[in-house]
């Protein structure tokens, strides 16, 4: 019974491997190549959600290592996925300590301290996509 199943399923997975593998020939000989390529390249386009995150912070001004919390929501990352927030030192991005898994609805809530004082220049990021820049001012 199980070598019957065995071998009809082979015959199965190799019939349609051959009709798709025909169907595939006869579509790319009936088009040219220019027009293949670039309905696909559309399409995936028209498809991709644009990747975007929010930040904003529940204090604009803070003391020195004072708790406070930026929210934000994201578009187009998968949940689960970490977003950590940066802060700009010296002229470069610096990830700092503090990051947060994105929830279902897309949404994250982190809390942060800082101690660098004066105006803290900070950005949301995960992986490539990074927020527009929000201040925090340390006193």
């Amino acid at each position: 019974m199980v070598s019957k199943r065995h071998s009809l399923r082979t015959v199965v997975v190799g019939a349609l491997a051959a009709a798709s593998l025909a169907l595939a020939g006869t579509a790319m000989a009936a088009t040219p190549a220019a027009h293949s390529t670039s309905p696909v390249v559309v399409a995936h386009k028209a498809q991709a959600p644009k990747a975007g995150i929010t930040g904003t912070p529940s204090a604009t001004s803070v003391r020195a290592w004072q708790l406070f919390r930026v929210t934000g929501k994201t578009t187009g990352l998968k949940a689960g996925s970490k977003v950590t927030l940066q802060q700009k030192q010296h002229g470069k991005w610096v990830s700092l300590p503090a990051s947060a898994p994105i929830s279902r609805n897309g949404s994250y809530s982190l809390g942060v301290k800082l101690g660098l004082k004066g105006k803290n220049d900070l950005r949301i990021v995960s992986g490539t996509t990074a927020s527009p820049v929000f201040n925090v001012t340390v006193r």
